[in-house]
């Protein structure tokens, strides 16, 4: 850093806080660390009684932390994310412009931050998200940094797998659903649906209805029969509660599969949830086979995959796999879900 006199320091970046005292009206930092000395700034510093200021040096190829930010965020943002014109302290946040399922190219994260003196932090991926949410935050640690490292930075991005931003808010897209509900007491009357309506309310609050329902009790060529009749009401997701374990007469994830549907998994490393049935149609309609689990309690395997499925996102075998780390619910007296480590 280097003395200066505070008409020559107009376009040099301040050293220090400079506190400016009005009596009566005002007292604390005029001026903070890292801000770009302007020409309208020249006569308020030599009203505050300063004749000379320590900035520093901004040589050939350094950055600001403003605008080694802003690289940052380009890096970062990618569609359904948003961020304020204004940066503080050499910091921006992403918001999310929309609903929906939030992702993150997990790899190319942490190659980035790998990088010496950049930082990015994020949500976790693959989580819901409302319009205004808060999503990622970034900056570099020191208040001036060689270009070549954000040019590191970028290119670790690149070089990950995938391509695009860091961040994305995919917009929830499927909006109706077919509910098969099996089990021959259930159909019969002699117990009342209680799964149903547990998921319509799941559904509803990623804004897909139920426009078809049905009770075919548990033959295997009922329930084909139902899902066929359900697929054909024009249903962008097909969803089968009950008759997902493996005791003999539990013909649901049979039953789906013999319906045209190719599986993705039977079984999920989730507890609440092992018994998870993840397929698709040729046509890319989901279909899901639900244990009784998301009956009764508040978060299950239900709970971490729907926003990626209500968003479109095509599941895979992995995607599922890698929900074993942190996929035990801790079965807390009182639930806080999504605000705690299930699937996290």
């Amino acid at each position: 850093m280097r003395e200066l006199a505070v008409q020559d320091a107009v376009g040099h970046v301040l050293c220090h806080d400079m506190t400016q005292i009005i009596p009566g009206k005002f007292k604390g930092a005029r001026f903070r660390k890292g801000h770009v000395v302007t020409p309208e700034d020249v006569d308020v510093l030599l009203s505050m009684g300063k004749r000379s200021v320590y900035v520093w040096e901004m040589q050939p190829g350094m950055l600001h932390e403003n605008d080694a930010a802003l690289r940052l965020c380009a890096l970062a943002e990618g569609p359904g994310c948003t961020h304020k014109p204004d940066i503080k302290e050499g910091k921006i946040e992403l918001t999310a412009a929309h609903d929906g399922c939030f992702t993150v190219r997990s790899e190319a994260l942490l190659a980035v931050n790998r990088v010496p003196q950049v930082m990015v932090a994020t949500r976790k991926g693959n989580t819901a998200v409302r319009a205004g949410d808060k999503l990622a935050g970034m900056r570099v640690i020191p208040l001036v940094i060689d270009e070549a490292t954000l040019d590191e930075a970028d290119a670790a991005a690149a070089a990950a797998p995938g391509s695009g931003p860091l961040c994305e808010v995919v917009p929830f897209c499927l909006r109706r659903v077919g509910i098969v509900t099996t089990g021959s007491e259930v159909a019969g009357g002699l117990v009342e649906d209680s799964f149903t309506p547990v998921v319509q309310a799941k559904l509803a609050a990623f804004g897909i209805e139920m426009v078809a329902h049905e009770l075919p009790g548990d033959d295997m060529e009922d329930i084909v029969a139902a899902i066929g009749r359900v697929r054909e009401a024009g249903v962008d997701l097909v969803v089968c509660t009950g008759g997902m374990s493996v005791d003999p007469d539990d013909n649901t994830p049979g039953a789906i599969q013999r319906s045209g549907a190719e599986m993705v998994t039977y079984g999920a490393p989730v507890l609440p949830g092992a018994m998870l049935f993840v397929g698709y149609y040729a046509d890319g309609t989901p279909v899901l086979g639900l244990p009784g689990c998301v009956m009764f309690a508040k978060a299950t395997i239900l709970d971490l995959v729907l926003p990626r499925i209500a968003a479109g996102i095509r599941l895979t075998r992995g995607d599922i796999v890698a929900y074993g780390e942190g996929g035990l619910c801790l079965g807390c007296e009182e639930c806080h879900y999504p605000i705690c480590p299930f699937g996290k």
